[in-house]
């Protein structure tokens, strides 16, 4: 064990002083600071993470295919991970989610769905025969995913295709049950799998097919797709999607849950029948006991919505899943977020109206770090990768923010995808660069100790060949801080430490911390150490 103190000495006079720094945007959080003690172990070891990823649904269905200019540039800024001259080009995500629709675009406006930008293509055509050049859009992204090594394709499932559905649409008239024929359970289940095949055959890490989707709700409305699911329809499904999966010899997984918050997954909420998913699925005395299946891990998923109103909310609920899940022995899969409720409190968010981006990164940093470290997930997924801001949701729902040619603003429905116009990446897919950039595949949370709270906080994560630590820190407060590092059991000294900070001004900007110098955290910001050890 080795510490590292920095005295502070006469901080408090410069931070007084009438001479400001020639370059006082540069150096201002330097002079305004306090000081904060962190210990980093590692010799305590927690979780390994799967990866960071983010959903495909919907509109790079019409990114990819026409906007032919800003493709790339959008796919970069999601897929890359390379640095040029201290900048990262992109957030490295290293798993993407790339939604099976339910055939609502080929329907068009029969579909029912209003909005055009919310109905989904289906490989599944009238005859029951696939046709592979559909979804065109997301082929695209899907190819430069890969081109940029993304290790675990998700293919998810909102609704059945609508040949299939009791009502021939791709959202539900059925209350809380499955919008599902009940003699066409394999040939949905077929109909995945076979999806999977396709691109396991074409190269693709397709590592697990998510069938069913927030069935706790009845998806009744003419939003989007969506179907409702009883925890026994599931159960059924899975064990239809298994028997296909080994058919065709494919090692892809089934993922199981998608709950439409976490509390579904460890207590009877609501309707009994679609609730306390854990138990259902993982109890071998339950008649949708499904942990006997060849296909399905030791893992379920659930979305961190409706439950991140509040710091001490938000922690109480992610330690029932990470009890619960313990109980029944599986890992945790955070699959969707983004800034949905209604239900903020007050005194920890400064509400829609007055918030900036920056604002609404930072909470999400909050949900980010507690579904981390209480919860203990192993894989963190952000809703949807890129969406045209309306109802002035400013950067809530996404990471790229689209404005197609001649947008009118709020509008209820999008109608004119089709015409390229310009992108504009946001603060939230910075704020969680700084986590999928850098806590790659593989690394394994280790222990930090400090003064947590709402306004700091932070993890940290090693390498699997312990040959990088990687430190992720939340500042909140209006002034910078100054850590006073402890470092146990790292095996070596760093032989180089660098800080990517995203800021209100910032997009994760590259720093070298000079030998003896302090790790130094600007105000309001999320800030990722790097350290490279000898």
């Amino acid at each position: 064990m080795k510490k590292y103190a920095i005295i502070l000495g006469a901080l408090s006079l410069a931070a007084c002083s009438d001479n400001t720094p020639e370059n006082p945007g540069e150096n201002q959080e330097e002079i305004v600071s306090v000081e904060k003690n962190v210990t980093i172990n590692a010799g305590q070891a927690f979780q390994t993470m799967v990866g960071f990823g983010a959903s495909d649904c919907w509109t790079p269905a019409y990114i990819g295919k026409y906007w032919t200019s800003s493709r790339d540039r959008i796919s970069e800024l999601l897929f890359s991970s390379e640095i040029v001259d201290g900048q990262p080009k992109g957030i490295g995500l290293s798993m993407w989610r790339v939604n099976l629709g339910g055939g609502s675009a080929e329907q068009g406006d029969g579909s029912g769905i209003v909005d055009k930008s919310r109905r989904a293509e289906s490989y599944l055509t009238d005859n029951l025969s696939l046709d592979w050049t559909r979804c065109e859009g997301q082929r695209y992204f899907m190819s430069r995913a890969k081109e940029f090594g993304i290790d675990n394709f998700v293919l998810f499932s909102n609704t059945p295709p609508v040949q299939y559905t009791l009502n021939g649409k791709g959202f539900s008239q059925n209350g809380g049950s499955a919008n599902l024929k009940s003699e066409c359970y394999d040939d949905f289940a077929s109909y995945m799998a076979e999806v999977a095949k396709h691109y396991v055959d074409e190269g693709y890490p397709v590592s697990h097919i998510s069938p069913v989707n927030e069935p706790q709700y009845n998806w009744d409305g003419n939003g989007q797709e969506g179907s409702g699911w009883k925890n026994e329809e599931v159960a059924k499904l899975a064990r239809e999607l298994d028997a296909q999966l080994t058919q065709k010899g494919l090692s892809t997984n089934i993922l199981l849950g998608e709950s439409g918050d976490w509390e579904y997954l460890y207590k009877v909420k609501d309707d009994a029948n679609r609730s306390n998913v854990l138990s259902a699925f993982f109890s071998s005395s339950s008649p949708a006991y499904v942990g006997n299946l060849s296909h399905v891990e030791k893992l379920i998923c659930g979305h961190s919505y409706w439950t991140d109103g509040t710091w001490d909310g938000m922690r109480d609920v992610r330690k029932k899943v990470a009890q619960a899940a313990e109980q029944y022995g599986v890992d945790v899969w955070q699959s969707e977020w983004s800034m949905l409720g209604d239900n903020y409190s007050s005194s920890e968010f400064v509400g829609y109206d007055a918030a900036s981006e920056m604002d609404i990164a930072l909470y999400m940093s909050k949900v980010i770090h507690n579904d981390l470290t209480v919860a203990n997930v192993t894989s963190w997924n952000y809703w949807v990768a890129m969406d045209v801001s309306r109802w002035g949701q400013k950067n809530r729902f996404l990471l790229v923010a689209l404005t197609p040619k001649g947008w009118a603003g709020d509008k209820e429905s999008i109608d004119n995808l089709e015409e390229e116009g310009s992108f504009n990446a946001t603060s939230t897919l910075w704020v969680l660069g700084n986590y999928s950039r850098f806590i790659r595949p593989g690394y394994h949370r280790i222990s930090m100790t400090l003064n947590e709270s709402m306004s700091f906080f932070g993890s940290a994560w090693m390498s699997p060949q312990q040959d990088c630590i990687v430190a992720v820190y939340t500042n909140l407060s209006s002034k910078g801080i100054r850590l006073n590092e402890t470092r146990q059991n790292w095996g070596g000294e760093p032989k180089t430490i660098k800080t990517y900070t995203t800021s209100g001004t910032k997009q994760l900007v590259e720093k070298v911390v000079q030998e003896g110098d302090p790790v130094v955290l600007d105000a309001e910001s999320v800030t990722t150490v790097v350290y490279e050890l000898k």
